[in-house]
This record gives structure tokens, sequence and C-alpha cells, in this order.
């Protein structure tokens, strides 16, 4: 396997096209989604980008395209006595192409991810993966919690 040269990075409001374009391929390719109007939804993208500063997204650049991106949520807790300040986060929308994937791309990404929760100093910090992901995150040091619930409406 040749070795790739990857460039990860927060993203900003001219990313907002790629990370349509990631979304759109996903939603498409992984789910079957059929949609037809992707210019609305990059203008839909960009302007909740824009409303929801919380939600940071990164990029996974080759050759000067995006190829991969993820995001994190960061979340405000409720203050306890001794802490005043808490905050949390969650990954979401974790993607890489599929053709690069397994060339260490999605790993870049986690490890941006992580080092901005530490930056933040994040009190924990979540994901609900795929069950083909699983193993991913596993190898990215993640792993599971047996105090940590889930509830999914409709179930």
């Amino acid at each position: 396997m040749v070795d790739i040269d990857v460039t990860v990075r927060r993203a900003g409001d001219r990313d907002v096209p790629a990370l349509a374009g990631l979304r759109w391929r996903r939603a498409t390719q992984d789910h079957g989604y059929q949609g037809d109007d992707r210019d609305a939804f990059v203008a839909a993208l960009g302007e909740w980008m824009r409303g929801h500063p919380g939600h940071r997204a990164f990029v996974a650049e080759v050759g000067g395209e995006v190829v991969g991106m993820a995001w994190l949520a960061v979340v405000d807790r409720v203050p306890t006595a001794d802490r005043y300040v808490r905050r949390g986060g969650d990954v979401q929308s974790v993607f890489v192409v599929p053709e690069l994937r397994g060339r260490r791309v999605g790993a870049l990404l986690m490890s941006a991810v992580l080092d901005e929760a530490r930056r933040l100093e994040l009190e924990h910090v979540t994901v609900h993966s795929s069950t083909r992901a699983v193993a991913f995150y596993t190898r990215n040091g993640w792993s599971h919690d047996p105090q940590w619930l889930s509830w999914a409406a409709g179930h």
C-alpha cells in the first residue's frame, strides 16, 4: 500500500460544499437516498453550520481534495457545586470516501477531534457507531462503558 499525504484541519465556511458533498455521498451510497436537490442541501448545511457553532467540523484532504470529515458536538452540562463549567462532546458524522478507507485517514480525523476535545477540557466524548465502525473506534482507543445507556425514539 502506498502512503498518502493527508492533511487534517478544522473546517470553515469555504468547506461547506465539500462537507455537504460527503454527507450527500454517504446518504446516496451507504443509505440508498435518491434525492435530487444537492444545491439546496449545500445551502441548508451552510446555514445549519452557522447556526450551530458548538458543532466543530474537521476535514481530511488528499491532494487538495476533501476526502473525509468528522464532527465534534460540544454540549454544555449542568454545573455542579464544585465545577461551574462542564462540557462533554459527541463525535458525529465520521465519513471517509470508500476508496481511501483503511489508509489511516479516519484515524487522523479522530486524532484531530480528540485533540480538540482535550483542548476544550471536555469531561467525556461519546460516539454512536454503526456496527461496521465499532472495530475502527476500538482500534483508535475507544472503549465500551457499562454505565452509558441510550434511548431511541420509536423503540
